[in-house]
């Protein structure tokens, strides 16, 4: 009897029941089977040997799709279990969890012997052994007792805890490779021999299943790619990673530091402040043309108010609190609740909205010591907060202007965008039909707009859905910085009213916007995609002043005189070493311009300049390179 097989152009081909997925690539095309690396079955991936059995829909997997590559990598952590059995012996490895990651992979196991990158060398060495073995990859499903027999036998306890906490109902599969056997769900690749390209990467420690009360297992992270160049590619990004990394950068360039006084909280240095202080400029002036009042709300404010926003019962494990005159107060993670108050503070006629309060606010949220990261993951930030109270007809109108505004700022720095619509969270607050209202309402926008976007299910804020926009950097890594968020649950809580043109009460809309994120965040993520060298205008040294000798100190402070009354920031470097030692200096602090002075320039008011980039660009007068560095530092280019 033959079934009905649907695929994903929409054709719908016949075959006997019983045909492999492997075999319905083969009939589509010979180039096709050979680069699969499974497929879908009703939406859930499997193995290329898997049978259809029923009519049913079926998609390959191909080495250019995200499940392709999970499957790969997924096989590469298995070929490394099997590799360190090898090497270490089979009953004195007991392996955890072997998870797909971004980027890679990684294994927990528990090994007596402490491993280090140095052991990694003769790992990869095994693996690339056994996948030269190609041994068959082969699926099998066992009952519950005999999976705990098989690895009662091998004298693996990490491997049976995972199998006593399995539902009663599920499915348990091994795979098999050679004489490598693992827990596993998969889909896998149908042999070792399609493993091509790898590189284990480093060692730690974890604690088994991610709780601090079980035993610390080392874990070994790598990657693996379906091509030599692909991975020559990835490694050299990652090279390129670490010499951007922010927190070298912020050191060495004298950007912010880190104290143990004060764990997971920036202090800002000199440098540093004048990024940021330029950042919060640039984006002040645009509200201000956009019509944005900016305020300031406490630090601290009453445990009360937390309550009434929800934000305790959903944040209340990353808030800090205090008592003071035995009432408990609590540090903001977030500036929402402070300007529902400011707007509650006076009666709003229908013709004042929207009203735009915006707040470059200090929060603070408590993170996990071990999840702090520099300025990427701290513990207090700043965030570049706007809340729009709206009427509901001006909701798609007041969404597409900070889309504009947004999608201006990020265009400055140079930043290529997508952009996530955040459906209801599980934790979420309201009802059903104002959600839906808000859900349609942001759709609306990004459909009218033709803006591309993908559907993020349930990963909104518990008070509304959101937009979220996620900035490629420099290495074309993601990261989450823009948000929009449609409110209609905080008006509710706080009471929120305007008179509307019936001289009645009606309830505002709240529109929650940042655009840097967290401003902190911000100067990690574009430290890193400059690579320290900042643009002109953000630049904290723009000009560097480099006198030949000690006889033209004189002049070159008329220089810096000069400069700075034109508001230009500058350095001067008075230090009686060579002039090629100066220039290097420079050079490594990324100072966009240099100016040489010596006999020639102080008889002539000139300066000898370089530019970072271009190198030597001659004399010229002083007054002359003035405009050209001021019309530079307007134009942000």
């Amino acid at each position: 009897m033959n079934i009905q097989v649907k695929l994903p152009d929409g054709s719908v081909r016949e075959y006997s029941r019983g045909t492999t997925i492997e075999e319905v690539a083969q009939s589509i095309s010979p180039g096709l089977r050979k680069n699969a690396f499974g497929g879908k079955l009703n939406g859930k991936p499997v193995d290329l040997n898997t049978s259809i059995d029923r009519d049913s829909a079926v998609e390959i997997i191909t080495p250019d799709s995200a499940e392709g590559l999970d499957i790969y990598r997924h096989s590469t952590a298995h070929l490394m279990a099997q590799a360190i059995k090898r090497i270490y012996g089979s009953k004195a490895v007991k392996l955890g969890i072997g998870p797909v990651i971004e980027d890679g992979f990684y294994y927990d196991l528990d090994l007596e012997k402490p491993l280090s990158t140095e052991d990694l060398a003769a790992i990869e060495k095994e693996m690339e052994k056994i996948a030269g073995e190609n041994l068959p990859i082969v699926r099998r499903a066992v009952s519950r007792e005999e999976a705990l027999r098989i690895f009662g036998d091998m004298e693996d306890p990490l491997k049976l805890e995972l199998i006593r906490d399995l539902p009663e109902e599920a499915e348990i599969s091994v795979y098999e490779q050679g004489e490598f056997l693992d827990l596993c769900r998969g889909p896998h690749l149908p042999s070792t021999g399609r493993i091509k390209a790898f590189k284990l990467l480093n060692v730690a420690g974890a604690y088994w299943r991610g709780d601090s009360a079980n035993k610390m297992l080392q874990r070994i992270y790598g990657t693996s790619f379906p091509k030599k160049a692909q991975l020559d590619e990835h490694l050299h990004l990652l090279e390129e990673a670490k010499k951007r990394d922010h927190r070298k950068l912020g050191k060495e360039l004298g950007l912010f530091m880190f104290s143990e006084e004060a764990p997971g909280m920036p202090f800002y240095l000199p440098k540093g402040m004048t990024i940021r202080t330029e950042l919060e400029s640039f984006a002040r002036e645009l509200q201000r043309k956009r019509e944005y009042d900016e305020v300031r709300t406490p630090f601290m404010m009453n445990r009360r108010l937390w309550e009434q926003s929800g934000h305790w019962d959903h944040y209340k494990d990353n808030m800090y609190f205090t008592d003071v005159d035995d009432t408990s107060f609590a540090l903001k993670p977030m500036n929402c609740p402070g300007h529902m108050l400011i707007y509650k503070n006076s009666l709003h006629s229908y013709r004042e909205l929207p009203i735009r309060l915006a707040e470059y606010g200090q929060v603070h949220r408590h993170e996990m010591s071990g999840a702090l990261n520099g300025m990427m993951r701290v513990r207090t930030f700043c965030q570049d907060d706007a809340h729009l109270f709206v009427r509901p007809d001006q909701i798609e109108e007041e969404i597409g202007r900070v889309i504009e505004l947004i999608d201006h700022i990020y265009g400055v720095f140079g930043f290529e965008y997508k952009i996530e619509l955040s459906t209801r969270p599980e934790d979420s607050m309201g009802s059903q039909e104002l959600w839906d209202q808000a859900e349609s309402s942001l759709k609306n926008v990004l459909d009218n707009r033709g803006i591309e976007y993908r559907v993020n299910e349930g990963d909104g804020a518990f008070y509304g859905p959101k937009i979220d926009f996620h900035i490629l950097d420099a290495l074309k890594r993601s990261w989450q910085c823009g948000t929009i968020q449609l409110d209609f649950q905080m008006p509710e809580k706080f009471d929120l009213t305007y008179i509307g043109e019936d001289s009645l009460k009606h309830r505002p809309v709240v529109i929650h916007r940042a655009v840097y994120g967290s401003v902190d965040r911000f100067i990690g993520i574009i430290t890193e995609h400059y690579s320290g060298a900042f643009p002109l205008w953000l630049a904290p040294v723009q000009v560097k002043l480099l006198p030949v000798s000690d006889h033209y100190a004189d002049y070159a402070m008329l220089v810096k005189k000069s400069l700075d009354e034109r508001g230009i920031r500058t350095e001067v470097d008075l230090r009686n070493e060579k002039l090629g030692y100066k220039i290097r200096e420079a050079q490594l602090e990324k100072v966009p311009y240099m100016f040489v002075l010596g006999e020639n320039e102080k008889n002539t008011g000139t300066a000898a300049v370089r530019k970072r980039g271009e190198g030597d660009l001659g004399p010229q007068s002083i007054e002359e390179i003035c405009g050209r560095i001021l019309e530079e530092i307007r134009s942000k280019a």
